[in-house]
């Protein structure tokens, strides 16, 4: 089932996050709660979730951005794509993403863009097939923390 996260999915949806970039579990402190109320409480902020037998399984970000141009249309940016290693190739992420272009096609927005640091061909083939067009627009990242 893909819908939209509940307060209550933090500790499975870090759990998932731990296969991404091999993320520690992080201590549940007052500053990683903050962090996830701040999210829970922003409502261009869309966290989409794919539970399977009560786990969260799949997970991305869908963004909703104001915007000044095309006509004050806003648009969306998807982060944190993941998928359990156990459950990949059931289209489980797919229909996460889906799930968020509903989101970006309700909000009214022009474009839907996701950015991906893998290298790896079946991972760029996944987001060809998902509709993302990896010639249309150039991203250029800075980070400003160490890597």
């Amino acid at each position: 089932m893909v819908r939209e996260a509940v307060r209550t999915d933090l500790e499975g949806l870090l759990t998932l996050y731990m296969q991404l970039h091999d993320n520690p579990f992080p201590e549940l402190d007052k500053r990683v709660l903050n962090v996830w109320e701040t999210i829970m409480s922003d409502d261009s902020h869309h966290v989409i979730v794919a539970e399977e037998d009560g786990k969260i399984v799949s997970s991305c970000i869908c963004i909703i951005i104001p915007n000044l141009t095309r006509g004050q249309r806003p648009y969306a940016l998807v982060e944190n794509v993941i998928t359990d290693k156990d459950y990949r190739k059931r289209g489980i992420a797919t229909a996460c993403l889906n799930f968020a272009k509903d989101i970006a096609m309700r909000e009214n927005c022009t474009r839907l863009m996701l950015m991906t640091g893998s290298k790896e061909r079946s991972t760029l083939d996944f987001y060809e097939r998902a509709g993302y067009d990896p010639n249309d627009k150039k991203a250029f990242v800075q980070w400003l923390i160490e890597r």
